[in-house]
C-alpha cells in the first residue's frame, strides 16, 4: 500500500534512512513498497539492497515538486519506466524548464495526481493540483488519483468512473510522532523561516508513517476497486539492479578482441619506450599484466584512459598519472603513469583477489586552468548520455547543526555564536537550547545538499540515466545524484580527472624559461632530476619552498630529519608525513630506525619479513593490506576491504566490524600475545583516511623533483609561476620573499613594465597587476592590451587619456606607486589626479587630438618609505620597498638568527622573526599546541614549538614580527625553538595617521 514513502534523501524533508525505512517496513509486514523521494533517486540503489535482504519487494519512483508545490508521483513499473522518470526530470535539470503541470504519458511508468490531502486550496497537492486540475476522463491508462485514507470520504461525491481510477496514497516521511518535530525543522532550514512561520503547504501531515495494512484500506470499505488498484500497481511494479557486474564501459573499439589487441600493440610498443629492448623482467611483467587485464575484462578500461591521455599530450597539457593504478607497468607503458612499477617494486598482484571485479582506480592530475578541457573532450568522445561527473552528498555537521537551528528557532547571531562556542554554559540552557541540541543530534549526518566529487568521471555502458537522474550544477556537465559509495556498489569504478596548482608551477615554469633564458626544457627527464648534485643538496637541506607537497615546514622539516637525498626516501617520506604514521607515533621510530638500521627489535618476526624495506612501520595502504594478510591471516578480499576503508572509500560499517572481529580472531588462533595484536591493530587503525598507496606516494615524488629541479637551477622563473598560480602552502608574500632571497629584484606593479600577471625581466621582478588589491581585473587587462596596442604611458595624463579611469581606481594606481617612472610624488600625482579626472563622470571621453595638457606650479610634497610600505601593505598585502624588519621601532634583531642555530643547540636564547604560518593541533589531553614557522632578518626560515603552558601567557597574537625566547633542540639534525615567552614588537606608525 505504501506507493509513496521518503527516505532522507528527499533533503530538508525526510526523516528515515533508507535502512531505517526498510526495517520498518518489515516489522509492519510491508511486501512491497515504492520509494518516492522529491526530485531525486539518489537513496534508490541503496533501498533496493536493503528491501531485498528484508524480503521486501522494492519499486523505485519520484515524487515531482515545484518548490513546496506537489506535482505528481512517478513510479517506475520496471528498469525502462525507472530510466524514463530519471530522464524526464533529468532533462528538466538540464534545461532550466518548471516542470509542466502534466507530464508526457510515459510506456513504463505510472503517474499518481495526488487529491484530498488534507491541505488548503492552492498549497501542496491540494485539489487545485488534483482532482479539480485533471479531469478523471482524460487520465491515461498509467495515470490514477490518489486519495488519502484520511480523505476517503471524498470517493461518495465522485461517480464509478471516477473511482476506477483511484489508488490508496499514504506518503511516509516519519517513523514515529517524535520524528515530526524533526520533520517541521527541516522544513524551516530549507524554507529559511522561523518554525512559527512555518505554512500547511510547507510540511507533511503527522499521520505520514506506516501504519498496519489494515486501518490503511478501512476507510475504503465502500470502495474495494481502490484498494485493488493500489494492489495491481504495486504488484506490477518492481526494480531489479545487479550489483555484481561492471557498469563502466565495456568496449573501446569494436569488440573485446579487438581491445585485447590494440591494448597489447600499445603496451609493447611504450614497454620499448619505458624499457628499451631485451629487458626479459619487463618483457615478464607486460606479459602477465596483459594476461590478467583481459582475463578480467578491463582492456577498455585502460583504453579509455589511455585515450584520455593522449589527448591531453596532444594539446600540450602535462599530467601525472596516479592512484592504485600507478602500480600497473602497463600504465607506465601507455604514459599514463610516470611511476616504473618494477624500480619501486610495486606489485599488481595487489588487485588480484577472489573477489575484485572492479579494476585498480586511476587519479589523472592536470593543471587547474587544464582540466575543464580534458573534462570537456571526456563527455564529448563518449557522450552526454553515458557520461557523468560523480555527485557528493553534503551531510549536516558540527557547528552548522545548531547555527541553522538556531536560526528557525529566532535566536539572535550572538547568542547562536555562545552557544557554539560553550554549549555546556549554564547561560546557554533552557527548553530552546534543548530542543536545539536534541533535533541537533537527530540530524547529525542527514544529507543536507548533493553537490560534485572533486574529479570523478564515469563512463558507463548503459546510460546513466538507468541508474540515476542527473543534476547540472553551474560547472556545466551532468552530475550523478548519488556519490562515490553508490557507485562502486553499482559496479561503477571512477576516473579522477582532478586539478593541482602544482602542474602549473611546472608548466608556467618552463614557458617562462623559455621566454627569459631561451632555453627549452624537458621537464620529463627524471631520472635525471634524481641524479642532480644540485637538487639532492635541496632535498637534504629542505629547501623546497614552491616546491609540490614537500615545501610546508613539517614536511621541509622530516627532509632535514632524514637528510633526504633520493628518490626511494623521498617516495617513503611523502608517506610518513601523513597524518596516520605521525598519530601513530611511528614517524619518529621510522626517523630513527632509518638511521640505525641494526638498534631496534621488530614487534614480530612476521614484521620483519613483511616490512623490511621501512624499518617495520607501516607506511603505504600495501603494508595493511600485506599484515592483515600474512600477519592477520585475513584473506585477500578481506584484507583489501580493509585497504580501501583506510583510504576512505569504503563506508560499510557492519562489513568492517566482522573483518576487524575476524583480525583478533585469527591472531589468537595464531597464538599472538594479546599486547601485540592490539599494538599492531592501533597502528592499522591509526591509519584510517590518511594513508596513501606506494604507488600514490612514488607519483607525487616524482613531481616534488620536478619542481625541486626547476627551483634548483631556475629559481626565479619557478618562484615567478608559483606566484602567478596562486597555489600552494604559503601566502604570495612568501614567495616573492624567497624570490629576493635568490637574487631577485622585487619590483611593485609598474604600469609600463608590468604584466596582468607577475613577470620577470633578467632578475627584475615586477608584480603583476592582478595582485594591486581593489583593482578591477577587466580594468588591468585594458591598461596592458592598450599598452601593447599603443606603446607605453608617457606619464598620468596620458594613461588618463588613453584609459578613461575612473577616480577611484586611479587613486589605487598611483598609491601602489605604478607611475613611480614619472619621478613625482605620489601626494603630487594625486593632486594631478583630481584635476585631470571629472568627479562627475565614471570616465573620461577619449578625444580626437590630444592637446598638451596644462602645467600647474605645485609646492613640494614630502614622502617617506614607511608611507610607500603602508600603501603596499595595503593594497598588495605585503611591504615591497622595506622588509617588514625595516618596519620595527627596534633595532634589535635577535641574539642569533637562523644560521646560528646549529651552534647553539641546548641554549636559551632570544630571536626576532616575522611569522610566516602556525600549525595548530590538539594533545592527547585535549589542550591546544602549536607549531610556528619565521623568516629572520636574513630571509632564512626557522621553526618553533609551543607547549601549551606557554601559549596560556604568550599566545600568537596574529601576524607580525616577534620577539621569541626558548631553548634551541635537536631533533635527528634538525633545529628549532621550544618557546617560552613570545611577543609581537611593535612598528613605526604610519605618519599620515
Amino acid at each position: 500500500m505504501y506507493i509513496n514513502s521518503h527516505s532522507y534523501y528527499s533533503l530538508r524533508y525526510g526523516t528515515l534512512s533508507v535502512e531505517r525505512l526498510a526495517e520498518l517496513a518489515a516489522a509492519a509486514g510491508v511486501q512491497r513498497m515504492v520509494l518516492t523521494d522529491i526530485n531525486n533517486t539518489t537513496g534508490v540503489p541503496d533501498f533496493v539492497r536493503e528491501c531485498r535482504s528484508h524480503g521486501i519487494t522494492p519499486a523505485a519512483g519520484i515524487e515531482f515538486r515545484d518548490g513546496n508545490r506537489l506535482l505528481y508521483i512517478g513510479i517506475a513499473r520496471n528498469n525502462e519506466g525507472y530510466r524514463e522518470l530519471n530522464e524526464f526530470l533529468t532533462h528538466h535539470n538540464f534545461s532550466g524548464e518548471p516542470l509542466p503541470a502534466r507530464p508526457p504519458s510515459f510506456p513504463n511508468a505510472y503517474v499518481i495526481y495526488p487529491a484530498g490531502n488534507g491541505l488548503t486550496p492552492g498549497s501542496a497537492a491540494a485539489g487545485s493540483n488534483g482532482i479539480t486540475a485533471i479531469s478523471t476522463a482524460t487520465l491515461h491508462d498509467n495515470e490514477y488519483i490518489g486519495i488519502r485514507p484520511a480523505n476517503a470520504g471524498r470517493l461518495l461525491s465522485m461517480n464509478s468512473n471516477a473511482v476506477s481510477r483511484c489508488v490508496v496514497l499514504q506518503p511516509v516521511t516519519i517513523g514515529s510522532p517524535a520524528d515530526y518535530p524533526v520533520h517541521r525543522s527541516l522544513r524551516a532550514i530549507d524554507n529559511n523561516i522561523l518554525l512559527s512561520r512555518l505554512e500547511p503547504g510547507m510540511t507533511a501531515l503527522p499521520d505520514e508513517m506506516i501504519t498496519p495494512e489494515q486501518e490503511l484500506i478501512s476507510p475504503f470499505a465502500m470502495w474495494p476497486q481502490v484498494v485493488e488498484n493500489t494492489r495491481r500497481l504495486l504488484g506490477d511494479c518492481s526494480l531489479e539492479i545487479d550489483f555484481t557486474t561492471p557498469k563502466n564501459k565495456k568496449i573501446y573499439s569494436a569488440s573485446r578482441y579487438d581491445d585485447k589487441l590494440l591494448l597489447e600493440k600499445l603496451a609493447w610498443d611504450g614497454m620499448k619506450y619505458r624499457y628499451g629492448t631485451g629487458n626479459r623482467v619487463a618483457e615478464e611483467r607486460v606479459r602477465h599484466e596483459l594476461e590478467i587485464i583481459d582475463r578480467l575484462g578491463f582492456s577498455a578500461y585502460f583504453l579509455i584512459t589511455w585515450d584520455i591521455i593522449r589527448y591531453s599530450m596532444a594539446c600540450g597539457f602535462y599530467h601525472v598519472g596516479r592512484g592504485s593504478g600507478a602500480n600497473s607497468v602497463v600504465a607506465y607503458c601507455l604514459k599514463i603513469t610516470n611511476v616504473d612499477p618494477i624500480d619501486l617494486n610495486l606489485y599488481f598482484e595487489r588487485f588480484i583477489n577472489p573477489r575484485r571485479t572492479s579494476p585498480p582506480d586511476f587519479d589523472i592530475d592536470y593543471s587547474w586552468k587544464e582540466r575543464d578541457t580534458v573534462t570537456e573532450y571526456i563527455f564529448r568522445r563518449y557522450g552526454h548520455r553515458h557520461t557523468a561527473l560523480l555527485g557528493t552528498v553534503n551531510t549536516f555537521r558540527g557547528k552548522s547543526i545548531v547555527r541553522e537551528l538556531g536560526k528557525v528557532h529566532g535566536l539572535p547571531a550572538d547568542e547562536i555564536d555562545a552557544l557554539i562556542s560553550n554549549p555546556s554554559a549554564e547561560s546557554n540552557r533552557g527548553e530552546i537550547q534543548d530542543h536545539i541540541f536534541g533535533t541537533g543530534n537527530r540530524i547529525a549526518d542527514f544529507p543536507n545538499l548533493r553537490s560534485i566529487h572533486a574529479g570523478g568521471v564515469l563512463i558507463s555502458e548503459e546510460p546513466v540515466c538507468c541508474y540515476t537522474a542527473l543534476d547540472m550544477p553551474p560547472k556545466g556537465f551532468p552530475t550523478t545524484q548519488w556519490d562515490m559509495y553508490t557507485a562502486e556498489e553499482l559496479g561503477y569504478e571512477k576516473l579522477d580527472i582532478l586539478s593541482q596548482r602544482g602542474i602549473g608551477h611546472i608548466r608556467e615554469s618552463t614557458e617562462i624559461i623559455r621566454a627569459n633564458r631561451g632555453v627549452d626544457v624537458d621537464v620529463h627527464a627524471v631520472q635525471q632530476f634524481k641524479d642532480d648534485p644540485l637538487v639532492k643538496d635541496h632535498l637534504r637541506r629542505g629547501d623546497a619552498k614552491g616546491c609540490f607537497y614537500i615545501e610546508s615546514p613539517s614536511m621541509r622539516g622530516l627532509l632535514k630529519k632524514l637528510r633526504c637525498d633520493d628518490y626511494l626516501t623521498l617516495v617513503a617520506a611523502s608517506s610518513v608525513i601523513r597524518p596516520g604514521v605521525a598519530r601513530s607515533g611511528m614517524m619518529r621510530q621510522f626517523i630513527y630506525r632509518f638511521h640505525n638500521p641494526g638498534r631496534f627489535e621488530y614487534i614480530h618476526p612476521v614484521m620483519k619479513d613483511l616490512l623490511s624495506e621501512t624499518f617495520g612501520v607501516m607506511v603505504y595502504q600495501e603494508d595493511v593490506l600485506k599484515v592483515c594478510h600474512h600477519f592477520a591471516g585475513l584473506d585477500l578480499s578481506d584484507a583489501d576491504t580493509l585497504r580501501r576503508a583506510m583510504s576512505g572509500k569504503y563506508r560499510s560499517g557492519k562489513e568492517m566490524k566482522k573483518i576487524t572481529g575476524r583480525f583478533f580472531e585469527n591472531c589468537r588462533d595464531r597464538g599472538y600475545p594479546e599486547e601485540i595484536t592490539k599494538e599492531v591493530w592501533r597502528q592499522i587503525e591509526s591509519f584510517a583516511g590518511y594513508s596513501f598507496s606506494k604507488a600514490h606516494s612514488a607519483s607525487y615524488a616524482v613531481e616534488s623533483f620536478q619542481s625541486l629541479w626547476l627551483k634548483a637551477h631556475y629559481p626565479l622563473e619557478f618562484m615567478v609561476a608559483v606566484i602567478n598560480n596562486f597555489g600552494g602552502f604559503y601566502r604570495t608574500w612568501v614567495y616573492v620573499h624567497e624570490a629576493k632571497r635568490e637574487g631577485a629584484a622585487i619590483e611593485a606593479p609598474c604600469i609600463n613594465r608590468s604584466t596582468y600577471k607577475t613577470t620577470i625581466y633578467g632578475k627584475t621582478i615586477f608584480l603583476g597587476l592582478i595582485h594591486i588589491l581593489g583593482l578591477e581585473g577587466n580594468l588591468a587587462r585594458g591598461i596592458i592590451d592598450e599598452r601593447n596596442n599603443h606603446g607605453d604611458y608617457k606619464g598620468l595624463d596620458d594613461f588618463i587619456s588613453r584609459i578613461g579611469p575612473g577616480l577611484e581606481q586611479t587613486i589605487i594606481l598611483i598609491r601602489t606607486g605604478v607611475f613611480r617612472f614619472t619621478g613625482k610624488s605620489k601626494a603630487l600625482l594625486l593632486w594631478e589626479a583630481h584635476m585631470l579626472i571629472n568627479r562627475g563622470k565614471s570616465e573620461t571621453a577619449r578625444t580626437l587630438f590630444n592637446p598638451e595638457p596644462k602645467k600647474f606650479a605645485m609646492p613640494p610634497f614630502d614622502q617617506s618609505g614607511i608611507e610607500d610600505a603602508y600603501d603596499e601593505i595595503e593594497l598588495l598585502g605585503f611591504p615591497v620597498t622595506l622588509t617588514w624588519f625595516d618596519m620595527l621601532q627596534t633595532k634589535f634583531r635577535g641574539e642569533i638568527t637562523a644560521a646560528g642555530m646549529d651552534g647553539a643547540i641546548g641554549r636559551k636564547v632570544r630571536m626576532v622573526g616575522h611569522l610566516v604560518t602556525v600549525k595548530y593541533i590538539k594533545t592527547v589531553k585535549r589542550e591546544w599546541m602549536n607549531f610556528g614557522c619565521f623568516i629572520d632578518c636574513d630571509g632564512e626560515f626557522f621553526d618553533t614549538t609551543h607547549f601549551p603552558q606557554s601559549l596560556v601567557s604568550w599566545p600568537f597574537r596574529g601576524s607580525g614580527t616577534y620577539l621569541i625566547q626558548g631553548k634551541i633542540v635537536d631533533e635527528f639534525g634538525h633545529t628549532s625553538v621550544e618557546v617560552e615567552k613570545m611577543a609581537r614588537l611593535p612598528v613605526h606608525p604610519d605618519p599620515r595617521y
